[in-house]
């Protein structure tokens, strides 16, 4: 964040695009290429590929999605107060993917994992130009992850062997992917926020990834960070409104890459416990979220079904909440990121826990978890008043 406002800052944006795209093509120099790999900072050419590439796609599909009216228009539901371009997820997309295949690291559970979001993404880019049953949204989205079961790429919390046990895992796998894919989605909803976490969620992946010998996992946070970076400068500005959305292609193929990623690795050597608690505290602002207005929503009524509960949207997720609070969506956004970044410093601890630390700093999680819950129900209460 502190780089892409020194770029806003400093340097308007209308310098950074071709700034990027010099960038961008003197990538594909093999001398270029080549320097990155004997050097060893492979990670860092994938970084610069993606964001460079975001970088300069984005404005291009705001000109595309202009010209053919496909926009985000404000409605009582919503916060922004002009039409705006929702292509952004294009050009997420596209740079995360080139750069992946520009450096061919895909082994079959990347494969998998590239293919399902693909998946998630043509249908959800048709869902923002033209709206689909929720029915129809759950049913792609089960069949993404369907593609990483076939290949290989699940949850193993108890034993595969056992029938049983593939069984659960199987659910288990298809509940995370499919809720955190929606909760990014969800979290949609105010400027900056999904990007800025698929951003922050990628960069705290992928350093547990290198920390634990996982360079393929790690390739692909960054690819992921890199995207999602390359994006915020218009989406998130420091003055004025977004210029653009990512758009529901754009937040639920994030989600499902970053869920995929939390799928796919190894967080720890033989303890179970410390695996799982690390992916949790990364992902806990999105998992806190989502628990939050699942549970408000069966308990009031507003949902009776998965489908209505993909279809519903409302003003009471945790954004919201802090804008009620801070009277400010710009204060709100960042005070979600650094609740982001400091679950995730705690993620970073484990590499050497045992499993009574695992289960300490979880709670510690919990506890500022439950430090929120108390700031917000105060906003909801100065919201009343008012």
């Amino acid at each position: 964040m502190n780089v892409e406002r020194k770029c806003l800052n400093i340097i308007p944006i209308k310098f950074c695009y071709p700034l990027a795209l010099v960038v961008f093509i003197s990538l594909w120099f093999p001398s270029v290429e080549s320097f990155f790999r004997r050097a060893g900072l492979r990670w860092v050419y994938i970084l610069i590929f993606s964001l460079s590439l975001s970088l300069s796609l984005t404005p291009i599909m705001k000109r595309i999605a202009l010209k053919f009216k496909l926009l985000d228009f404000p409605s009582a539901r919503k916060i922004h107060r002009h039409p705006t371009p929702i292509l952004g997820g294009v050009a997420v997309y596209s740079a995360f993917t080139f750069s992946l295949l520009k450096n061919f690291i895909l082994d079959p559970g990347m494969k998998a994992v590239l293919l399902g979001a693909t998946v998630v993404f043509l249908f959800s880019l048709i869902d923002d130009i033209k709206r689909l049953s929720p029915a129809l949204r759950l049913g792609v989205q089960i069949l993404a992850v369907s593609l990483l079961l076939k290949y290989g790429v699940y949850l193993v919390l108890f034993p595969p062997y056992l029938w049983w046990g593939m069984v659960v895992n199987a659910v288990l796998t298809y509940l995370w992917v499919i809720g955190i894919a929606n909760a990014f989605n969800f979290l949609d909803g105010m400027d900056g926020l999904a990007a800025g976490l698929s951003g922050i969620t990628a960069f705290f992946l992928g350093m547990v990834a290198f920390e634990t010998n996982q360079p393929y996992l790690g390739w692909l946070a960054v690819a992921a960070l890199g995207s999602s970076v390359g994006f915020l400068p218009y989406n998130f500005k420091i003055r004025g409104d977004a210029e653009i959305f990512l758009g529901d292609s754009g937040s639920t193929f994030l989600g499902f890459i970053l869920a995929s990623i939390a799928v796919k690795g190894e967080w720890a050597d033989n303890n179970p416990i410390v695996s799982l608690t690390a992916p949790l505290l990364i992902f806990a602002v999105m998992i806190y979220d989502m628990v939050h207005i699942t549970v408000s929503r069966v308990l009031t009524g507003k949902v009776k079904s998965v489908k209505e509960w993909i279809a519903y949207v409302g003003r009471d997720h945790i954004h919201h909440r802090f804008e009620s609070l801070f009277r400010s969506k710009k204060q709100s956004v960042l005070f979600i990121y650094l609740i982001s970044i400091c679950l995730g410093i705690t993620a970073l601890l484990l590499r050497s826990a045992t499993t009574k630390d695992a289960l300490i700093l979880l709670g510690q999680g919990a506890t500022i978890l439950i430090l929120i819950t108390f700031l917000e129900r105060a906003g909801n209460r100065l919201e009343r008043r008012r």
